[in-house]
């Protein structure tokens, strides 16, 4: 099973944007940790990031038939972007919505996820553990189909 992991906007700044809302832990420090937990369940893991919307709809487009799921952390594109939106939508791969922080508990703007109605899942609010909790969702996914 491969499971394509991407990770939006300022993502690269964990570490430092942020602390006391997103942690301590660099991206590296989450990008090694994912990979593991993916090894440990068998479970490929191909890790992205970009700042750039259209560079994600690129990234998704691209591996779209070389993956069996897609955990997605949108960063502040949550909340308006309807192109990422459609591009999840309008492939056929189960797809999970992932945050570090709660959304539902922080500014009013970030409340709405446009994101949300496209996935299979969201997961907010977990930390790092919510990326583990949406592989084995779509490994579970997996073994059931």
């Amino acid at each position: 099973m491969t499971i394509l992991v991407v990770n939006g906007p300022n993502l690269n700044l964990l570490g430092e944007r942020e602390p006391a809302v997103y942690g301590k832990e660099t991206y590296a420090d989450l990008v090694k940790s994912i990979t593991y937990y993916g090894k440990t369940k068998n479970v490929k893991i191909i890790v992205k990031q970009s700042n750039h919307e259209g560079e994600l709809i690129d990234i998704i487009q691209n591996y779209r038939k070389k993956i069996d799921g897609i955990v997605i952390n949108p960063g502040a594109l949550t909340h308006y972007s309807y192109a990422l939106h459609d591009c999840i939508k309008g492939i056929d791969v189960p797809t999970i919505e992932v945050h570090l922080s709660d959304i539902e508990k922080r500014e009013e703007f970030r409340k709405i996820s446009v994101i949300k109605s496209a996935c299979i899942n969201q997961i907010k609010g977990k930390g790092v553990n919510g990326y583990y909790e949406a592989i084995d969702l779509l490994l579970e996914r997996k073994l059931k189909s």
